[in-house]
This record gives structure tokens, sequence and C-alpha cells, in this order.
């Protein structure tokens, strides 16, 4: 099966499957020297992992990573970083009731009618459990942004037709403080319990809800992106929209800029009191002409709402005829809050590619 690989210098390949012994990532291009925290890693598999709260799966794995080749000594060597998570409570018997049926808005047609075999068990390669192992990649990435100073963050910031005010970031961990503090990841207090209600009452209902992550990027340095096809914009659109569940992206102003005019749209230049070039407003999402221009970066990420529900739903088996299948197994109700840390890994993927891509940018 292609595309299991993404990046170009910094380049992940990602394996296995929902209901297999394992699925793990293979790291080529970190570069030599970097000190890897294993604390933090799993730190971040953590934010992740199922079974956290009432408003997630109640799938129990405890997704401890395993460092198999690369690290040296608490750092990187340059060479291939291969990194395992075992799966540890796999049901299969879970879905054993879609076999031959084919569940709504999932995968199964589709992987069927292209491969003609899928394996039914949680979805296999198409399940959101691989996308541990992007966490797991995006970790180190992080890791590597952070000795340039670069923070990503994101946080929930709608559930349904809940949204979170706008909030400014001065200091990235305080953010990650007080996104801490609740279930469902949204860094203003008052909103996030209006979620968590809403998603549990969803929840017992049988039904699922959707909802949007808000992510920043601070301290990017001018000149990542490429002005063509490699725009970071782009490339940043292409991560979060391979995410199990997203159905949007936009950055900036986004789809709202649409109705401005180009007078109140424009990003003005100004120099600051430290000299340096920046601009009173931030329409443009820290990226003009597919280049960060040194502004924060801010995009947001639109969730469906999960396939799967605990409600009778008319579909067809494999053969065509008529058929009805109802949710079964252990599922999230709303993916938002697990889905936080897999937008700032992405995220983090695609900066640090474009950070060593722009080392070879200007003769030096």
């Amino acid at each position: 099966m292609a595309g299991n690989s993404f990046g170009q210098l910094f380049r992940i390949t990602t394996f296995g499957e929902s209901h297999g012994e394992a699925i793990g990532v293979i790291i080529d291009g970190c570069p030599a020297q970097l000190p890897v925290d294993l604390e933090y890693i799993q730190s971040e598999l953590d934010k992740r992992r199922p079974g956290q709260s009432k408003i997630t799966t109640q799938r129990k794995e405890s997704d401890t990573v395993q460092i198999l080749s690369g690290i040296f000594d608490g750092k990187t060597t340059g060479t291939p970083i291969a990194m395992l998570i075992p799966n540890e409570d796999q049901r299969s018997k879970d879905y054993s009731h879609n076999v031959d049926v084919f569940r709504p808005s999932h995968a199964d047609y589709t992987y069927q009618a292209k491969y003609g075999i899928r394996d039914h068990r949680g979805g296999g390669r198409s399940s959101a459990r691989e996308t541990a192992a992007r966490v797991a990649a995006g970790a180190i990435a992080k890791l590597l942004l952070k000795t340039q100073g670069i923070d990503v963050v994101a946080h929930v910031s709608s559930v349904g037709r809940i949204n979170a005010p706008n909030i400014e970031i001065s200091d990235a961990q305080e953010f990650i403080d007080e996104r801490e503090k609740n279930i469902v990841r949204c860094a203003d207090p008052a909103t996030a319990e209006e979620m968590i209600a809403h998603i549990d009452a969803v929840r017992k209902s049988g039904d699922t809800v959707g909802g949007k992550v808000t992510c920043f990027i601070k301290n990017c340095p001018v000149g990542l992106g490429e002005p063509v096809f490699d725009k970071l914009h782009a490339d940043l659109g292409k991560a979060m929209l391979s995410i199990n569940a997203v159905h949007g992206f936009e950055y900036g102003s986004g789809f709202e800029g649409s109705e401005m005019n180009g007078s109140e749209h424009n990003d003005l230049f100004i120099k600051n009191s430290k000299g340096e070039i920046m601009t009173r407003t931030n329409f443009s999402g820290g990226i003009q002409g597919g280049i960060s221009n040194g502004m924060p970066i801010e995009f947001r990420v639109a969730f469906k709402p999960v396939a799967t529900i605990m409600q009778s739903q008319p579909t067809v088996d494999s053969k065509g005829n008529e058929a009805e299948i109802s949710g079964k197994g252990r599922h999230d109700p709303c993916v938002v809050p697990r889905a936080v840390p897999i937008v700032e890994a992405m995220a983090a993927l695609v900066i640090a590619d474009h950070w060593l891509r722009n080392r070879n940018s200007v003769l030096s």
C-alpha cells in the first residue's frame, strides 16, 4: 500500500493495524546529536492514548513506546529511528458483526473496492489507532524545533456549536498547563465545562459529535515554505487532512476572509521596538506567498462526528443486499480531545521538514 510516508528531509513511515501486534514508525533524516527525552515522548503519547476519561473510548492501551534504533547515550545518531508501540487491548470479537457489512461513513467499502480485501477488525490500517505512531514521531520533531525556540501548541476550540473565545498565547507552557486542567483540552475553563457536559450527553444518547482544534506555531522563523507546490500552508493542510475524521482546514482568516475587503484584510507592515519587521494584524496566519513571515502561524482543523454510533442504521452487505448495523465495541463520542496531540505532531513534522529544507536556501 502506497502513501504511508510523509515529509522530504525529515521523513516518517508508519506501519501496523488497529488489531495487529503493534504499530510503529521509522523516522529518517533527523539530525544527529539531538537530545532525546523519552519521558517527554511518552507524555505526548499519554495525551492521545485511549481510556483517559468518560468522554473517550474505553479501550485500555498504555501506548508504551519502545525505541529500537537511532538513539545512543540519549542522543540521536543520524541513522533511522525506529519506534514501536505494542497493541495490548484488542477485542477483535467486537467487530464480528461487520465482517460482511459496510459501516456507514467508514472506510469499509472503499478499502474493499480498492484492494479486494479489508481488515474488518477496527478498520485495520484505516483506524485512528495508527495516529499514535505519528504522535511518537511528532514528539521527536517537537524536540528538534525546541532547540530553535519554536513551540507548537493546540487546544479544542469548539465542540458541536459550542465555541471557545479567541485566546492569545504569551507563554506556550502556561497555555498547555491551562489546557491540561480539563479532560476536553480546551484552554478556556468555562467553555470546557460546557463542552464536557455536551459530549457526555451525546454519548449517553448513543450518538457522536464533531469539533475543531486550533493550533498555534510560535516563534517560527521567516522563510519556511516553498513558493509554488510546497507552500507551507499547503503542506500543513495536507498533514491535517491526512488525520482520520478531518473534514476541513483553514489558516489565518480562513473562510471568513472571503467576506472581507482587501483594505480590511491586508496585514500592514510595521517595525517593532526591537527593530523587527512584523504586521499590525495577522489575517495571513503567519504565512504569505506560501512562506512563513515570522508572525505566529495559526490554523484550525475541523473534525466530523465519529462514524460509529450506538444506534441501528440501514446499510448494505458486500453483495449489495440491504442490511442493518448497530455500533458495538469501544469508540470515542467525540475525537477532538485526543486529536490535540495528533494535530500538534503533524504540524511539528511539517515545520521540522521545512526548517531542514530551508537551511540550504541561501549560500552561506
